[in-house]
């Protein structure tokens, strides 16, 4: 019988997602390995198991799509973190029906593709004997044990053209328009997507920003003859001496969203210029990876089978310094990359007459 593992995918989507099952796929098919592709994440590994074998026939042509050709979810019997820095612990039971699922399927071992919440999984199934290899991924690229994950190329690519095309109408209006985009504690996509997109106004998390001076900013270009605005704000930002809005969903949870209304509100109270919301949300999520989330994709799944099969268990694989490595899992949790507020890209962005409204 042929060497089996299994992949997963867990978490929120985001493309590059089926160039890492792709990659994998086939470099476990040079090995002379069956690759078993357990769906929806975590839950696929319930009893009876749920999985499909991932060949060659049914990942070709799969690179170009967004999401995920096995399903992910980011809820269900595995969820393991609760909020920033918190660690939830998954039941004892539940890592014993998945152990036999894995037994069962002769798989030997398993990659975990997933987030910061997906690898405190994936420690816990390690430390319960599973053997585990872990792939990050986040758009949010907030990993501290990698400089780059795959999606967020083609999140911060989403930003700008949104960008882009609100230029024009925000011109055309003399309008002030705020784009609020993902960034939950770090605002990379933000910054980035801002810098690349010719945003006057950058709001993140890590800076927080006084209504006034984004206001300011706002005049002193009314005042140079620019009659439009583009400020782009990363969920988790918060005003000085204030908190990162949240709403609560009927599940009883808070998700972060909505500063970009309240940002947009207080401009207009303060310059008297007619403003515009704009919430990208899941649109930085889907559509097809950009070259390099392809390109970084294919490089972390072929590595995650070689860390298997060099026997590299409780490994995530790491990109640094552009080479693909990797870090003990242990190592990656609870650690987040922020942006560094006095850092080269903020100071660019600050030389270049953008804003951080502080």
């Amino acid at each position: 019988m042929k060497t089996r593992i299994g992949i997963l995918t867990s978490g929120g989507d985001c493309p590059g997602l089926n160039a890492v099952l792709r990659g994998a796929a086939l470099a476990a098919d040079k090995l002379g390995w069956e690759m078993l592709g357990f769906r929806d994440g975590f839950e696929g590994l319930l009893p009876p198991g749920d999985f499909t074998v991932l060949d060659r026939k049914c990942t070709e042509n799969i690179m170009a799509l967004g999401g995920t050709l096995i399903g992910t979810t980011n809820r269900g019997h595995f969820v393991a973190k609760i909020g920033a820095g918190d660690r939830a612990v998954v039941a004892a039971e539940v890592i014993e029906k998945a152990r036999k699922v894995l037994n069962e399927a002769h798989a030997e071992a398993l990659i975990i593709v997933g987030g910061d919440g997906s690898m405190t999984t994936a420690l816990q199934l390690q430390e319960a004997g599973i053997n585990c290899v872990g792939v990050p991924k986040t758009i949010d690229n907030d990993l501290e044990a990698t400089a780059m994950t795959f999606g967020f190329d083609s999140a911060v690519a989403a930003v700008m053209d949104a960008l882009d095309r609100l230029h024009t109408t925000a011109t055309s209006h003399k309008r002030a328009i705020v784009v609020e985009v993902m960034g939950r504690h770090a605002g990379w996509i933000a910054l980035h997507g801002g810098i690349a997109g010719g945003a006057d106004v950058i709001l993140i998390p890590e800076i927080p920003f006084d209504f006034d001076r984004v206001a300011d900013a706002i005049r002193a270009r009314e005042a140079a003859g620019d009659l439009s605005s583009l400020v782009v704000v990363a969920e988790g930002a918060r005003p000085k001496d204030g908190q990162q809005v949240k709403r609560e969903t009927k599940e009883g949870e808070f998700r972060l969203g909505g500063i970009g209304d309240i940002v947009a509100r207080e401009i207009a109270a303060r310059t008297g210029k007619e403003t515009r919301t704009c919430v990208l949300g899941h649109l930085q999520r889907g559509g097809a990876p950009t070259t390099l989330d392809r390109i970084l994709g294919t490089r972390f799944g072929v590595k995650a089978v070689q860390l298997v099969n060099e026997g590299h268990f409780g490994s995530m694989v790491s990109y640094q310094n552009y080479q693909v490595r990797h870090v003990p899992i242990a190592d990656a949790v609870n650690r987040l990359r922020l942006v560094p507020p006095n850092g080269e890209m903020v100071q660019t962005a600050r030389d270049v007459e953008i804003s951080f409204g502080d």
